[in-house]
């Protein structure tokens, strides 16, 4: 059972919550995914992730629950977007 919302920006394609974050370049895009890793490796739930240039794609589903959308990746998709606030501040960018 799910009892936590999806997470606001987020959307549900193909039994997946995806988002894209967006930063001012490369570096910082990478900068963002390297810095996550100790809080999803705490988690031990792994984001399937790509980044192209200044833009990091983030899809996450629960793999051992048959591929669908559970609390943990709510909770994940939740700690990334916290992380991108402290990542990029108050002024994400488009």
């Amino acid at each position: 059972m799910n009892l936590i919302p999806k997470p606001p920006g987020w959307a549900e394609a193909d039994h997946a919550l995806v988002k894209e974050y967006a930063f001012d370049s490369f570096s910082r895009a990478m900068a963002f995914m390297f810095s996550a890793v100790p809080l999803i490796e705490t988690m031990n739930h792994h984001p399937e992730w790509t980044n192209v240039y200044n833009r990091v794609r983030v899809c996450l589903s629960t793999h051992d629950a048959g591929h669908t959308i559970t609390d943990l990746d709510r909770q994940l998709a939740m700690a990334l977007d916290r992380h991108y606030e402290a990542v990029v501040g108050n002024d994400p960018i488009q």
